[in-house]
């Protein structure tokens, strides 16, 4: 459920026009309005469409948010099943796993996309019914980001090349959740960088600055300075998908205090379809000489 809250917090955006001759005026409402409008359509598109690329997945976990080295250190090779993520290790510590295991692993990624394929087995149904609810909460949740902040325009920066609007995202005391999950958007303030060229949103830097209590606080809390970053790239003309998250959790799970210092860096994204497709692709890569697939 955390990692859950994590994720969805890093679909925060709000966007201004490219105007290619008043590069230095800062947009009117109406334009923000506009850009914003743009920033959730593309945000359905991108959420549509990485269900059908596979990616590389480094994992790093560190003790405290300044440690130089890690105490985990994972890659892994991360594959769409229809209703989730499969994933096939396939570094650690930078080392390649033993290639008989990742072999077995990819039976396993087999495995998962031929039982995708059988709609009518009782397990593959109620697979398709907790994703299709996940991604009904997701689409609202994406939704209800045109009502839950207020934006502060901030200026523009020089990115990688690129001309990014920047804009400070704070909640609207008027927003009035409609679930649970969009509730956690009242807790969190945010600045973004969007590239307006693109209507896309390109990082992230969200902050708690209201504890979070789940099951009343019974459960679980996350607590306030609890931070997360997020960035996005283009990997296809149009579509960008994410790059890297940043997580530096503290908080209490019933009793017990936790805190979370994790770094996944994603890269290497490759369109592998549906999962008729992809089982074609995966049964055709066991059938080839073993080959260990690189993390670069």
């Amino acid at each position: 459920m955390l990692r859950r809250f994590a994720i969805a917090s890093l679909c925060l955006a709000l966007a201004a026009p490219p105007r290619a001759a008043a590069q230095d005026r800062a947009p009117s409402p109406a334009e923000l309005q506009a850009l914003f409008d743009r920033v959730i359509a593309s945000q359905h598109r991108t959420d549509a469409q990485i269900e059908f690329y596979e990616r590389i997945e480094r994992r790093q976990v560190r003790k405290a948010a300044d440690a130089a080295r890690p105490v985990e250190d994972k890659t892994f090779r991360a594959v769409p099943t229809g209703t989730g993520i499969i994933r096939a290790q396939v570094e650690e510590n930078g080392r390649p796993v033993d290639a008989a295991l990742y072999r077995r692993q990819l039976l396993d990624v087999e495995h998962a996309l031929a039982a995708a394929l059988r709609p009518s087995d009782p397990r593959q149904r109620q697979a398709i019914v907790k994703h299709n609810r996940r991604v009904r909460e997701r689409s609202a949740l994406v939704d209800a980001l045109r009502r839950a902040y207020r934006a502060t325009w901030l200026g523009r920066e020089q990115r990688n090349g690129r001309t990014l609007a920047k804009i400070q995202l704070e909640p609207d005391p008027a927003f009035q959740p409609a679930s649970r999950t969009a509730e956690f958007l009242t807790h969190a303030r945010a600045t973004v960088w969007i590239d307006e060229a693109a209507g896309a949103l390109v990082r992230v830097e969200a902050e708690i600055f209201r504890d979070i209590s789940i099951g009343a606080g019974i459960l679980a809390k996350i607590y306030r300075g609890s931070r997360i970053v997020m960035e996005q790239t283009e990997v296809a003309p149009g579509l960008w998908l994410p790059a890297r998250y940043d997580y530096s959790f503290t908080g209490r799970k019933f009793l017990f205090g936790f805190s979370l210092f994790e770094t996944t860096t994603i890269s290497s994204y490759r369109r592998i379809g549906p999962p008729a497709e992809a089982l074609a692709a995966i049964r055709r890569e066991l059938a080839a000489p073993p080959a260990l697939h690189s993390s670069r």
